[in-house]
């Protein structure tokens, strides 16, 4: 059974904080099958996943592909309000969830073209709007994207 706090790879390239937990979290193994994520939850985790795998990857893989195959073992996902130890990026959905990491200090800059998003290269660190297609465009994840293939993020090693 899976951490309550946690869900996805020991080792991960990338971590996705998140206010709130899926239904049947019980139930998921430690690496779930996006499938199985998404069907034991609604529409809103689908969305969650899909940006999830959009973001992490890999230039050379289609990223429905990712989703299906590697996801949850080269990723993961967080539900508590601290950022884990380890070589990785992490990922704070949304304003209110931000609010939750008291003490969090970062230098994130606003990403040119997509000024929702804010970048801490030190820290490996990126802040976004809550994971919804309405807030996260193709255009502002293709933007992201660019930022962490500059920082080399796809060109690191997979757990």
């Amino acid at each position: 059974m899976p951490d309550a706090d946690y869900l996805g790879a020991a080792r991960p390239s990338l971590i996705l904080y998140l206010p709130h937990r899926p239904n049947g979290l019980e139930r998921l193994q430690q690496y779930p099958d996006a499938a199985e994520l998404i069907a034991a939850n609604s529409n809103h985790w689908r969305k969650i996943v899909n940006l999830l795998a959009k973001v992490a990857c890999p230039m050379t893989q289609e990223w429905r592909h990712y989703r299906d195959t590697s996801l949850f073992q080269e990723n993961a996902l967080s539900f508590a309000p601290a950022l884990a130890n380890g070589e990785c990026w992490h990922w704070i959905g949304g304003k209110d969830n931000l609010l939750r990491f008291t003490g969090l200090q970062h230098r994130a800059r606003l990403l040119d073209r997509a000024p929702e998003v804010s970048v801490d290269a030190e820290r490996r660190l990126l802040l976004t709007p809550y994971p919804d297609y309405r807030q996260l465009s193709n255009a502002v994840v293709a933007q992201l994207r660019l930022s962490l293939e500059g920082q080399g993020f796809y060109g690191r090693a997979r757990s």
